[in-house]
């Protein structure tokens, strides 16, 4: 049988790398990661990757040609999307680049996929009625909840960032490929990760940071904004399972059963840090800092998984203070 070849895209970002570590250790794919580098990529992020079962590519997924040139070349039998534009603070300063690369860059890859497996709608080409295009978005694109309520997989959309509605957007593109050509996709909608490979400007790498350096660490608004953390190799394991196993058209939400205020979250961290790395004096909840509030800023996401759990029986391994200790000691 001749090697799968898989294509993944923003893989040398945050949670894309960490997939690619756990998928190529699991699997006798060969992944092609298809990058732009922006200021959220790094090929550090990659080092230790079986290079016989990897290849890289520096490109912007919008190139349709580009993106053309790779189906042919490599014929994939799946597309794994995580490239996107993610920080909303970015999205609110400028939105141009996440409409861009999160709605226009998501329809480029469906619809290239699309040509290269199938003859017409609900008709695929002969050996691609098996290829499949994981879409990964995220829980904002729920918009904000009160304080009970979980988000599911019926939730209406109600996206309040660029950035959100951006994704929000891209998953409404992928539905519409289902429903519209009979393509085999699947969505998954995460909470918010955390762990080893982050990119610094997110808010738990940016308490590591400021704390050890002694610096204020900054807190929007009154720290009581709650989300639902999720530690990303329980992500990564849940993205292989629904690639794997999730039903054709579906939608699957991922999270953590990990609720925290920003205000939980950080003193749990300087309580950790206290006792692994104490400061000279005082503790470095000292340097906690509240900063004003971001404009539009949710205030509370929270994910009900039970979908995940019962289908495909997935269960995140970590707990928020078990994943925590991973991340330091992965950093310190």
């Amino acid at each position: 049988m001749s090697k799968k070849y898989v294509l993944v895209t923003g893989g040398a970002g945050f949670i894309g790398s960490n997939f690619v570590h756990l998928f190529l250790k699991k699997h006798d794919y060969h992944v092609v990661n298809l990058d732009l580098l922006t200021y959220a990529g790094n090929l550090e992020n990659l080092k230790g990757v079986d290079e016989s079962k990897y290849t890289f590519v520096e490109g912007d997924i919008c190139d349709r040609d580009l993106v053309e040139k790779l189906f042919n070349e490599y014929d994939f039998h799946g597309v794994i999307h995580f490239a996107a534009e993610s920080h909303v603070d970015n999205s609110i300063s400028g939105p141009g680049a996440f409409i861009r690369t999160n709605v226009n860059g998501t329809f480029t890859l469906l619809d290239v996929a699309r040509n290269h497996w199938m003859e017409k709608p609900f008709t695929f080409k002969e050996g691609k009625a098996g290829c499949r295009f994981h879409h990964i978005s995220t829980d904002e694109v729920y918009g904000t909840l009160g304080e009970t309520g979980l988000f599911m997989e019926t939730t209406p959309y109600a996206p309040n960032s660029p950035y959100s509605a951006s994704k929000a957007s891209s998953d409404m593109i992928v539905r519409s490929y289902f429903h519209t050509y009979g393509m085999n996709v699947v969505t998954t909608n995460c909470s918010n990760n955390y762990g080893p490979r982050q990119h610094g400007e997110k808010l738990i790498p940016t308490i590591i940071r400021n704390a050890i350096a002694g610096n204020p660490i900054p807190i929007y608004g009154d720290g009581k904004n709650i989300r639902d953390w999720l530690f990303v190799d329980d992500h990564c394991e849940a993205i292989d399972l629904v690639f794997h196993q999730g039903r054709s058209g579906e939608t699957y939400n991922v999270g953590g059963d990990e609720e925290k205020t920003n205000l939980e979250v950080v003193d749990t961290i300087c309580g950790l840090l206290d006792e692994i790395k104490p400061k000279e004096s005082g503790s470095y909840k000292d340097l906690i800092t509240f900063v004003a509030d971001r404009p539009g800023h949710d205030r509370r996401y929270a994910i009900d998984a039970t979908k995940l759990k019962t289908e495909l029986n997935w269960k995140a391994a970590e707990s928020f203070d078990t994943g925590i200790k991973k991340l330091l000691d992965f950093l310190l």
